[in-house]
């Protein structure tokens, strides 16, 4: 691995997202070497992997070298690893390339898509969690409409036109709505020969309502919006199966598309090792305490989606979005700087910021405290927000011009197919 032996405190970092870099950012005042593993070189803005999926942002305006972020810290190490295995009684853990010792672990390893069990939908859907598969679906939708584009036979063109999204949260709602915005926008200038009403946008939730995490008023106002650009609604639906080919729910209704995007849920992406006792199977999130110490442990920490801590308020956790991870990540990196001077910890406290989803143009809601927008404010605000958390400011910068551009020319400049993508045979 070629990491210096030291004769400071090795704190080891498992995961490169949000949870992880704000704790690293406060670690860096203090005396320590610091050690950050990720499967990739680089940070990933999660919430805008939708845009990049739908032609509207290219990769490396959401993403963000590792090493660039800490790059002035002289001892902090970064290896791009997959991380096997935690050995908490040798304080080792080992990757596939190598081993090493630890004095203090932060596990920060977020979530993973959850598929309730269903192996064939696994198999064929689209999942959203990485650049990589933002780009697969991109490819896809892009390769699906250039063979409509060519198709003669008028159902399979509607079959290839047809795109349906699994998970009406906030990453299913922006799907439908930029996918439907790419429907007007696009397809009637780009391709004169397709019929925009032959594009299907789908969107299917099993509960009764879209954005059930959010008020009503979101979720009430979310609905219009979508139904007003043209997003089939399908509420109290769970989907069954999929084999390329059809969408199937329990309802017996079957949807044939070429293009099935599962964005019905996550999982804690949690690492083997531990013992039982020390992670919530179900969730796959560590119980943690109130400084973010997985209980039963010491000295080893989880952070974010995949830290599980109980409060009266959150009774089943804090939600699985940035703002806690990034709070937490926080608070724990100031915690092991007081703790490092030999200061007591102070206890986390989750501060709600607010919750907002955007679904086009001049269309977005926010939960803020007790008030609620909606329309072109509310999108304002989401704009700002996004912008403002993004890491790096060419990323700003690149992300800022290339909304201008699309508002004003109601363009997706992004709509490439670099990498085409190939779905898997079917077994």
């Amino acid at each position: 691995m070629n990491i210096p032996a030291t004769d400071l405190p090795r704190i080891v970092v498992i995961g490169g997202g949000f949870a992880g870099i704000s704790a690293i950012r406060q670690l860096t005042r203090v005396p320590a070497q610091i050690v950050l593993f990720d499967r990739h070189n680089y940070h990933t803005f999660q919430p805008l992997l939708y845009q990049v999926s739908t032609a509207g942002l290219e990769p490396d305006s959401i993403a963000y070298p590792l090493r660039k972020v800490f790059r002035k810290h002289k001892d902090f190490h970064f290896r791009m690893a997959q991380v096997e295995r935690i050995d908490p009684e040798k304080k080792t853990i080992l990757t596939n390339i190598g081993t090493l010792s630890y004095d203090y672990l932060i596990i920060a390893t977020g979530t993973k898509t959850n598929y309730f069990g269903n192996a064939q939908i696994e198999r064929n859907s689209m999942p959203m969690k990485t650049v990589a598969q933002a780009l697969d679906i991109r490819s896809l939708m892009l390769q699906n409409i250039e063979k409509a584009d060519r198709e003669e036979n008028a159902s399979r063109r509607k079959q290839l036109l047809t795109f349906v999204i699994a998970g009406a949260g906030p990453t299913g709602v922006e799907l439908a709505g930029a996918l439907a915005e790419f429907r007007k926008g696009i397809l009637g200038k780009d391709y004169q020969y397709l019929d925009r009403s032959d594009m299907r946008v789908v969107l299917i939730e099993g509960s009764g309502r879209v954005l059930v995490a959010m008020s009503e008023f979101a979720s009430k106002k979310s609905q219009q919006f979508l139904e007003r650009m043209g997003v089939e609604v399908l509420l109290n639906t769970l989907v069954t199966d999929y084999d390329q080919e059809v969408v199937k729910t329990q309802t017996g209704q079957e949807i044939p598309a070429a293009t099935f995007i599962w964005s019905a849920g996550v999982t804690g992406n949690s690492v083997a090792g531990l013992h039982e006792s020390a992670y919530v199977p179900r969730a796959n999130r560590y119980p943690v305490n109130a400084f973010n110490e997985i209980e039963g442990m010491e000295q080893v920490y989880a952070l974010g989606d995949v830290a599980l801590m109980k409060t009266e308020r959150y009774p089943n956790g804090h939600p699985q979005v940035a703002q806690p991870a990034i709070q937490q990540g926080k608070n724990l990196g100031k915690n092991l700087v007081r703790h490092l001077a030999g200061k007591p910890m102070r206890a986390f406290r989750y501060f709600d910021k607010g919750t907002m989803a955007t679904i086009g143009r001049n269309k977005a809601v926010c939960d803020i405290g007790r008030y609620r927008f909606s329309g072109f404010f509310a999108w304002m605000v989401w704009m700002f927000v996004h912008l403002w958390f993004l890491v790096g400011f060419r990323n700003r910068v690149i992300t800022f011009f290339n909304w201008t551009y699309n508002y004003i020319n109601y363009d997706r400049a992004a709509r490439l197919i670099i990498r085409p993508f190939k779905r898997k045979a079917i077994s």
